[in-house]
């Protein structure tokens, strides 16, 4: 049962290491396992945190990157839809120029994961004002901008198995 699910969040990573997400979730450690590695609760709660947040990033990293007009968190986006950040730019004619809007929307979900989870987010949506497609330099620019990101986005999908998978278990998904 947790085998495809496992395969669903982490495509790419070899059998081996699905096998032992699998081992962990069987002995029931997972849970564990993230106490432990991130103890520390996301202090960043409210919207204007989250901008705060965002635009310090962006200053240290991404001097020459357009200034973000609005960063919040949206309770739209969910697991279930597997969108958990969105980087739009809106454009608008004004006279005779265009004016484009930035906007990220971060779920709400990450209100109370670890705060290493909600930066990685963060630092995959700033990066794509740089870089709009998922490729070398795109992972290049998160890792510049948070060394620790491929870590995290890792611990980040198997929080996200482990949830599904426990509510698997309790029998709310099917």
């Amino acid at each position: 049962m947790s085998l495809p699910l496992i395969q669903q969040y982490l495509p790419g990573y070899p059998a081996h290491v699905q096998a032992q997400v699998a081992q962990l979730h069987a002995q029931g450690q997972l849970g564990q396992y993230f106490r432990q590695r991130y103890p520390q609760p996301n202090t960043i709660q409210s919207d204007k945190a989250l901008y705060d947040f965002c635009n310090g990033l962006r200053q240290r990293y991404l001097k020459n990157a357009p200034l973000l007009d609005k960063v919040y968190f949206d309770s739209q986006l969910t697991i279930e839809r597997q969108t958990l950040g969105l980087n739009t730019a809106i454009s608008r004619v004004q006279g005779g120029k265009l004016k484009a809007k930035k906007e990220i929307r971060i779920s709400s979900f990450f209100k109370t994961t670890p705060a290493e989870f909600l930066t990685m987010i963060v630092v995959h949506e700033l990066a794509h004002l740089k870089e709009r497609d998922h490729d070398k330099a795109f992972y290049q620019l998160c890792l510049h901008m948070e060394p620790d990101y491929m870590q995290y986005e890792f611990d980040c999908r198997l929080y996200l198995l482990s949830l599904i998978l426990n509510k698997t278990q309790v029998g709310l998904l099917t």
